[in-house]
This record gives structure tokens, C-alpha cells and sequence, in this order.
């Protein structure tokens, strides 16, 4: 997990040095679907309510095109996890988003195998120049990975 962390430090350092670059805070709330029936959900709820907060940055390095790599804390019930998705954003308008690309998480005590890779997909749309409502569907691959609905607000400081 160090090094996955490490890398994505790394990348958007790297990124960033030679690019406008935004930086901002992230929040709201998700709805998690269980689609399996095996495993310990605890009582096996079909979805259960939680919330999200983060950091992202907003990587222009075309127009039109932005690199957003996020890295969210997401609670959900009796479990918590880190999502490090890497955006590709496309500017549909001036206002609105389309953002694609791998998530990367990190579950702290719900898997046995704790690193799972998953995709996103998720729209933006700025509601002012900093603020931004949003969300996004995370897909789990694995046959014990939730799927996840996000809504919430981002704000670039």
C-alpha cells in the first residue's frame, strides 16, 4: 500500500510541474450495492449508506482533456477504505464533465485481499468557478467488490 501511495505521489508531482494545475477538497455521501450473496456483509444488506472526503487535483494538459487524480477516505458502515481513481477528464462544455479511468483501493479491514483495482466513470458539473457538483460509479470487478454510487461536492482552494 506504501508504494502504491508512493507512486501516486510521485505521478502527480511529476504531472504537475509542468501543467496548470488545480487543487481542491471533495465530499458527500455514497450508496455501496452488494451483489453477492456469499461473503460477510455482516447482516447481508442489498446497499447500506456512507460517506466520502478527499483531496484531487485538476491536471490541464490539453484543452479540453485534464488528468484528476483523487484520493478519498470513504467510510460505509463497519468498514473503511482508500479510492485513488486517475481521471481522464473531457470537457463536454465549459461547465460539464466526463471523467473515466482505474480506481485504485486500499481496504483496511473488510477483504483479506486488500488491494483491489476498479473502474469509475463519473460526470461534474460547476455549479461556480471553484465549485462543482459530481458523481461517479465505482464497478467492482471481483466477485466480492461492491458497487458503489458517489454524490457530493467538490471545491477547488
Amino acid at each position: 500500500m506504501k508504494k502504491a501511495l508512493l507512486l501516486f505521489v510521485l505521478i502527480c508531482y511529476a504531472v504537475t510541474a509542468h501543467t496548470q494545475t488545480d487543487f481542491g477538497i471533495k465530499g458527500g455521501l455514497n450508496v455501496t450495492f452488494y451483489k453477492v450473496t456469499e461473503g460477510d456483509f455482516g447482516t447481508n444488506p442489498s446497499e447500506e449508506i456512507g460517506a466520502y472526503g478527499g483531496v484531487f487535483f485538476d491536471i490541464e494538459f490539453e484543452d479540453k482533456l485534464h488528468l484528476q487524480p483523487e484520493l478519498l477516505y470513504i467510510h460505509i458502515r463497519d468498514f473503511q477504505f482508500l479510492n485513488a481513481p486517475i481521471y481522464l477528464e473531457y470537457d463536454v462544455s465549459r461547465d460539464f464533465h466526463i471523467l473515466i479511468g482505474p480506481s485504485l483501493n486500499y481496504f483496511f479491514d473488510f477483504f483479506s485481499n486488500k488491494f483491489k483495482v476498479r473502474a469509475d466513470l463519473s460526470l461534474a458539473y460547476n455549479l461556480s468557478t471553484n465549485l462543482d457538483l459530481h458523481m461517479k460509479y465505482t464497478i467492482g470487478f471481483q466477485e466480492l467488490a461492491p458497487n458503489i454510487l458517489f454524490f457530493g461536492l467538490g471545491y477547488k482552494l
